[in-house]
């Protein structure tokens, strides 16, 4: 394996993730959920771990962001920020 290649995902992992829990703003945070579950999908792949890739891609990646953007459109805001 490259280690490269394996220290710019993880790295990109970890900013995805304190991106996630620092933003404010709701559609943003579910967003880089995403982002983040689809990095870890592809450190799974690198690690040769593809059973797993697939499940975090299609559950993870997909349906979870899919659900926490439809609950975020379907909530009002109650005050300004």
């Amino acid at each position: 394996m490259l280690w490269p290649i394996d220290f710019i995902v993880l790295t990109l992992v970890i900013v995805c993730a304190i991106g996630a829990i620092s933003v404010r703003d709701l559609l943003s945070s579910a967003i880089l959920f995403g982002a983040y579950s689809f990095m870890m999908c592809l450190l799974w792949a690198i690690m040769g771990a593809v059973d797993v890739a697939f499940t975090e891609a299609s559950v993870g990646a997909g349906v979870s962001t899919i659900f926490f953007v439809a609950a975020i459109f379907s909530t009002t805001r109650r005050s300004k920020d």
